[in-house]
């Protein structure tokens, strides 16, 4: 019954093994492939500025342009974030009302009873 139990403890440790290897694996090739989202994003904004650059004919009027675009795009992530973040912490206003209501019955009656 003992080498029994163990076989399955031994069972069970392998297979942690192994899904904790695949699990290690999966997040490597998210950080992967993340970083090379980022340089895709970023060649895809120098791509933009240089055709708005050939399109215009100036050397620099691309690079503006893209610039202000994701700085629009920045202050606007931010004002958003600023005005969700900015109600402070939630409270359980019905859970509290709850316990109020809960404690002033407990006191009348504890408060009647002597």
């Amino acid at each position: 019954m003992a080498a029994l139990v163990r076989d399955e403890v031994a069972l069970a440790k392998a297979e942690m093994e192994q899904k904790a290897k695949s699990l290690l694996r999966g997040g490597i090739a998210i950080g992967a492939g993340a970083v090379f989202g980022v340089f895709a994003v970023i060649f895809m904004l120098l791509t933009i500025a240089w055709a708005i650059n050939d399109a215009v004919g100036d050397e620099w009027l691309g690079f503006l342009i893209v610039f202000g675009a994701l700085a629009a795009m920045a202050l606007g992530a931010f004002l958003f974030a600023w005005r969700k973040l900015r109600v402070g912490a939630p409270k359980p206003t019905m859970a509290l009302d709850e316990a109020k209501k809960i404690r002033e019955t407990v006191t009348a009656k504890t408060g009647e009873a002597t």
